[in-house]
């Protein structure tokens, strides 16, 4: 069967994470958005964990199920240690296929570090040593690097990453064959180092509130058990794993250089005319996400290796609706015709991916179904995201529309 998944996401008992964020708001809000299969998120914080034994009916085949969403045990490491005389710090996501498997691993962890701390603990943990520590407790967990580009806290990161999986992972990279593009790189991006081609990318919202999972996913055609995903993700399988959802990676926080303290966004050309400094305060400037895939990249833009899984780019429903409307996308205005639109035409990723022009007009006002054609076609106007600001992303042609009036505004 064909069908959604988002791996990645935190619990309420993760810091900056809404109190939403509970099993019962994360079924009703995958509902909504046409997901099927959710991450539980943060299994190594205790009272998540109770909530998820309580709340969650157990498929038997290592998945688990809340009102008819599906759920798979997943949480989120972060590893900050010192190698080589050097500080690295390390996300990484931890799937495991049963809740005897988590007691293991939360019970190994929890003599390294708190983890009654955070949803997400910080570990002063060796990633080779945790994946070491997670596959000798059950050797069909999956560790995945998350947000491998993240400046601060990735695999690759500019200022707290490795430059190859090797040095990072050392004998243990034999066991990891997934990586997570985070939301600033998409795989294009990733295709450019051919040190990835053998590792499948997955693409997940890493999301704090309900409303925002999916925006990031993955498209499967396989049968719903941890197994068969697993075996999927593992060989790279084209016809069972479809394709990825992307933001335009412009939008994600760290896609340029920048000193957001300052107001500078940088290129990577810009970054390197200024030798990296901010002219404002004199400080090195966060470095990015493309300056850094430039700097590791040893093929040209444009280059797609042979297998690789494909990627659709799309904008959130409420942030179409919000920049066609012409106000913020927390305004009740948007939150009510995002409502009304779905329970007219169905979930959020039918409305983007796939219905008609004709279709969405009868759910959706005329500028709004424009935005969502717009977004199809990557007809956007994108900021980019810079040192920690998400990028902002203009739908509607301001070329044709200078007039700030909302009633005046055109899409073409």
């Amino acid at each position: 069967m064909e069908f959604i998944a988002d791996f990645h996401i935190h619990s309420k008992y993760s810091r900056a994470t809404s109190r939403d964020m509970d099993v019962k708001n994360l079924a009703y809000w995958a509902k909504l958005k046409g997901i099927t299969l959710m991450g539980t998120g943060d299994f190594t914080h205790h009272l998540w964990l109770e909530e998820l034994r309580h709340n969650l009916e157990d498929c038997a085949n290592g998945l688990y199920k809340h009102n008819g969403i599906y759920f798979i045990l997943t949480s989120e490491v972060s590893s900050i240690y010192s190698k080589r005389g050097k500080v690295y710090r390390i996300h990484n996501l931890i799937f495991a296929p049963s809740f005897k498997t988590v007691d293991k691993i939360n019970e190994k962890l929890s003599h390294i570090g708190n983890l009654a701390s955070d949803g997400r603990p910080i570990l002063g943990l060796d990633a080779a040593e945790l994946a070491r520590i997670v596959f000798n407790i059950d050797e069909n967990c999956m560790i995945v690097p998350g947000h491998i580009w993240t400046p601060w806290f990735s695999l690759f990161g500019s200022m707290s990453g490795f430059d190859k999986i090797e040095d990072c992972f050392e004998e243990q990279t034999k066991n990891i064959f997934a990586l997570e593009t985070g939301l600033s790189s998409d795989p294009a991006m990733n295709w450019r180092l051919s040190a990835l081609d053998k590792f499948t990318l997955i693409s997940n919202s890493d999301s704090h509130s309900p409303q925002k999972i999916g925006r990031e996913s993955n498209v499967f055609n396989c049968e719903l058990d941890y197994k068969t995903i697993r075996d999927v993700l593992r060989t790279k399988d084209k016809s069972r794993f479809l394709y990825t959802v992307e933001f335009f990676p412009e939008e994600g926080k760290y896609h340029f250089d920048g000193h957001r303290m300052c107001g500078i966004r940088w290129s990577p050309q810009e970054t390197k005319e200024h030798n990296g400094r901010c002219p404002k305060c004199g400080r090195q400037v966060t470095v990015g996400v493309v300056n850094r895939v430039e700097k590791l990249a040893d093929r040209p833009e444009g280059f797609k290796p042979v297998g690789a899984i494909p990627f659709k780019r799309l904008i959130p429903l409420d942030e179409i609706i919000a920049d066609t409307k012409g106000v913020a996308k927390t305004s009740i205005s948007v939150a009510r015709e995002y409502q009304a639109a779905l329970a007219k035409l169905g979930t959020e990723f039918e409305v983007l991916m796939r219905l008609t022009k004709n279709d969405l007009l009868k759910g959706l006002s005329p500028k709004a179904v424009e935005g969502v054609l717009r977004v199809r076609e990557g007809k956007v106007d994108i900021k980019a995201g810079f040192d920690g600001e998400y990028g902002t992303i203009s739908i509607v042609d301001t070329n044709q529309a200078q007039d700030k009036n909302e009633e005046q505004l055109n899409l073409f």
